[in-house]
């Protein structure tokens, strides 16, 4: 009797330990709509190549859309809260560029930094949104540029400075270098 209780614990503690395959349900994305597909857990990521290369060339148009956007202001001379070619401020610039291709953006770029996800700064892209604190007395973010071209050690952004207006500079110049403090993907 006691050998009979002994297996059949052994057999519910080897059935209840975790043998099964458990099912999760993940958000598939494609262009247009959102599609609930149920995949198992220890099944490998499929994608197919067309799909992939569809929605990254649609993400890789927008991108390219919102710095040609950005771009339409190179010269604009900065003015506070301005959003038009008579004066720009960097957030304005950015907010003006996504919203040309319908993408709703916050005003203000310390707002600006709370959206996307967090990117290191060696995964920087083309379209990312880079922030800065250029007051010497604090690490609050202040500035917002929109990455215009990035290899690995080179980045280009493009901001409204105070001083020149609408232009485009390298995170590599000694200013902004100091003044970094993250970039943020919102596409």
């Amino acid at each position: 009797m006691k050998k009979i209780a002994i297996i059949l614990t052994l057999l519910l503690m080897l059935s209840s330990c975790g043998s099964r395959k458990s099912n999760h349900v993940r958000t598939k994305k494609t262009n247009q709509t959102t599609k609930r597909v149920a995949t198992r857990k220890s099944t490998p990521k499929r994608t197919t190549r067309s799909s992939t290369k569809k929605t990254t060339t649609t993400s890789n148009k927008t991108v390219n859309n919102i710095i040609s956007n950005a771009r339409d202001y190179l010269g604009v001379k900065y003015k506070t809260a301005g959003t038009t070619k008579k004066g720009m401020d960097c957030s304005g610039l950015i907010y003006t560029a996504f919203g040309e291709e319908d993408i709703p953006m916050p005003r203000v770029s310390r707002d600006m930094a709370k959206s996307g996800t967090w990117v290191d700064v060696k995964g920087i892209q083309k379209g990312d949104l880079i922030f800065f604190a250029t007051n010497k007395k604090s690490r609050n973010i202040n500035h917002v540029g929109l990455v215009t071209e990035a290899r690995p050690g080179y980045v280009k952004f493009i901001h409204s400075s105070s001083s020149k207006g609408v232009m485009e500079s390298l995170l590599s110049e000694r200013y902004w270098y100091l003044a970094y403090v993250q970039a943020r993907r919102v596409l």
